[in-house]
C-alpha cells in the first residue's frame, strides 16, 4: 500500500477484511480524536467535509491495520445501523467513494478478521506515515476525557443514579459574598471539604460554555442527540473539558486537571437555560 492515496486504496479494496466502521461528521465523530469536528478531521489528515466521511476498519491480507476513509457517509450509516440491530450487512465501499487509505486504527477494536495474521500496524515499506492508534488509557487526558464523557452519556442512568440532589447545595445569589457554589448549584462531589479546584473548574466550564451562545464554536463542539422522552442528550467539549447534560436534568463535567474526577452540576435556577439554549445552536445527526 505505497505511493499515492489512491494506489493505496486501490490495494486495500483489494484485500481489506472489514471489522467494523465508525461515522465521521459534525454531528458524530470519535472523540478520542479531538473536541470538535475540524479538529477530528485534522487528526486524520482530511479535510473537514460538510458531510462528513465514514471510517471503515479493517485488516488487509497480511493482517496489517488500515483506516479507510470514504465520503459515502450513508452507506457506513446504514452498515452501523444494521450491525446495531443484530443484523448482517456486507459494508463494501466502492472504490471512487474512497478517500484515503490510513495505517493503523484510531480505535481500539475486539475482534480480528479470520485466516490472517494477528493485527499488527503496516511497515513502512506499506505507508510512511505514523501508524494511527488508539490512546492510552492507563494515562488521563484529552482524549481520556471526552472517552470519559461518551460513557457518561451511552450509561446516563447508572450515573444519574449515583447522584443524590439532596446534596446539592442550595446556591446564594449570583454574585453575592462567598459564593462558593457558583450560581448554578454545582455540587464538587467531595464533601464539605471538598476539592476547590472542582469548583472553580465547573464555574469556567459553564462561563466558556455560554460564550458559545454569542460566538459560535468550532463544528462539532455542541452536539444533541436523541434521549427518552421530550428531553435532548447535550455534548459540549471546550479547552480542557467536555460537559454532557440532559435537558431536563443535570450535567456532568469532566476536566483534564481533574483526572478521573465526575463532577455532577445541579439544575439551580441558571443551568436549565444555558442548556436550552445551547440546545439550540448544537449540531443534530440528520
Amino acid at each position: 500500500m505505497a505511493g499515492t492515496d489512491e494506489e493505496a486504496v486501490a490495494a486495500a479494496d483489494d484485500a481489506l477484511y472489514v471489522l467494523t466502521a465508525v461515522l465521521l461528521t459534525p454531528a458524530k465523530f470519535p472523540s478520542v480524536l479531538g473536541d470538535d469536528y475540524p479538529e477530528a478531521c485534522a487528526a486524520l489528515g482530511l479535510a473537514p467535509l460538510a458531510d462528513g466521511y465514514g471510517l471503515v476498519l479493517g485488516q488487509d491480507g497480511e493482517g496489517a491495520r488500515w483506516t479507510v476513509a470514504i465520503d459515502d457517509v450513508s452507506l457506513v450509516a446504514v452498515a452501523i445501523a444494521s450491525w446495531d440491530c443484530g443484523m448482517e450487512y456486507e459494508l463494501s465501499p466502492d472504490e471512487s467513494t474512497v478517500v484515503a487509505a490510513l495505517p493503523g486504527w484510531p480505535l481500539a477494536v475486539a475482534v480480528a478478521a479470520p485466516g490472517v495474521p494477528a493485527p499488527h500496524d503496516p511497515g513502512p515499506e506499506a505507508d510512511d506515515r505514523p501508524p494511527l492508534a488508539p490512546p492510552d488509557t492507563s494515562v488521563w487526558g484529552p482524549a481520556q476525557r471526552r472517552l470519559g464523557a461518551d460513557e457518561i452519556a451511552l450509561q446516563w442512568a447508572a450515573w444519574r443514579e449515583q447522584v443524590d440532589d439532596t446534596e446539592f447545595p442550595t446556591p446564594a445569589p449570583s454574585g453575592a459574598p462567598g459564593d462558593e457554589g457558583g450560581p448554578d448549584g454545582e455540587r464538587d462531589g467531595s464533601g464539605e471539604n471538598g476539592q476547590k479546584g472542582g469548583r472553580s473548574g465547573i464555574r469556567r466550564v459553564l462561563a466558556e460554555a455560554r460564550t458559545y451562545l454569542d460566538s459560535p464554536p468550532p463544528l462539532g463542539r455542541v452536539r444533541s442527540s436523541f434521549a427518552s422522552g421530550d428531553a435532548r442528550t447535550l455534548r459540549a467539549d471546550g479547552p480542557g473539558w467536555s460537559l454532557v447534560a440532559r435537558t431536563d436534568d443535570i450535567a456532568f463535567v469532566l476536566l483534564d486537571e481533574e483526572p478521573g474526577e465526575v463532577l455532577p452540576v445541579g439544575r439551580g435556577p441558571e443551568l436549565p437555560g444555558l442548556l436550552d439554549a445551547l440546545d439550540k445552536i448544537a449540531v443534530r445527526p440528520n
